[in-house]
């Protein structure tokens, strides 16, 4: 968990930097050709799913410890029933694994989004092509 949550933070913060960056490539609104503007709402969509999916999982594991914390507790108080130990380490595999699919999912996701900005990329930073040359 040491490793991982400073790479969800930062997983966090650097939604917010492509966010920030697509909405200002964003044009103000015309009527037509509006493709390209589609396409940067889609990917805007796109970044602010995986941003709140990172911070969910952060506040998943700030959870944990306050869970576990309850059960050490109840250790503490009761250090005769064996359930409370075998408890802590039934929630200690649980949480390893839940991290292992959180990076799983993470790496899907930046993968799906890298894959769709690059896709897109002129579209995203140019989203109107200028036709003023074909008028004449």
């Amino acid at each position: 968990m040491d490793l991982v949550r400073p790479k969800l933070r930062d997983a966090v913060e650097q939604c917010n930097n492509v966010k920030m960056w697509i909405t200002l490539l964003i044009p103000r609104i015309e009527d037509g050709n509006n493709f390209g503007v589609g396409i940067q709402e889609e990917t805007l969509s796109e970044v602010r799913n995986v941003e709140s999916e990172a911070a969910s999982f952060l506040d998943q594991m700030s959870r944990y410890f306050t869970t576990r914390g309850k059960l050490i507790t109840k250790i503490a108080k009761y250090p005769h029933v064996d359930d409370y130990r075998r408890a802590i380490l039934d929630m200690d595999e649980k949480q390893f694994i839940n991290i292992r699919l959180v990076v799983l999912e993470m790496r899907n996701h930046f993968s799906t989004l890298h894959d769709m900005i690059m896709k897109n990329y002129e579209k995203i930073k140019v989203p109107r092509t200028s036709n003023t040359e074909h008028l004449y």
